[in-house]
């Protein structure tokens, strides 16, 4: 992995969360709705979702909901601005939450959804984290084509 950056967490809160509408817009190809920004910026506990800022700016975010009910945590986006992709900052934000989930009694299993042609997310997550890649269901998307989408997953306990 060519010159790993060195960065810092910031939690995802409504002070900042327009930096985080404007860093989804430069990284997925659909457009968030208000109610995605409220949960995100109302979660307990706010180290669920995070920046990865470096140098003075966020470059990276992810963003996760706690599906306590069923002992999941669910990784709702995964982005990382193109200029910075392949310098670790996707695998430092997954691993926080990797190493969150472990120490948190009440999740059993991470899961997310990615879509079936995006093999460059399948290869990260099933590679480096070892998910494995279950069911795929079809029409999950509204408004991207291919609308079908896998569910990745990784059981913790």
């Amino acid at each position: 992995m060519p010159n790993v950056l060195s960065i810092d967490f910031v939690s995802i809160d409504e002070t900042n969360i327009s930096q985080l509408r404007a860093l989804n817009a430069s990284c997925f190809p659909i457009q968030y709705n208000e109610a995605f920004y409220k949960e995100v910026a109302a979660q307990q506990p706010l180290t669920l979702s995070k920046f990865a800022y470096y140098n003075g700016l966020f470059v990276g975010a992810v963003c996760t909901r706690l599906e306590a009910k069923n002992r999941k945590l669910y990784i709702m986006t995964l982005g990382v601005l193109a200029a910075y992709r392949g310098r670790g900052i996707g695998t430092k934000l997954i691993q926080s939450v990797l190493d969150y989930a472990k120490e948190e009694e009440r999740i059993d299993e991470i899961y997310l959804h990615v879509q079936t042609n995006n093999h460059d997310a399948m290869h990260f997550y099933e590679s480096r984290f070892e998910f494995i890649r279950g069911e795929k269901i079809e029409n999950y998307y509204r408004r991207i084509d291919p609308p079908d989408c896998y569910i990745l997953y990784k059981m913790l306990k």
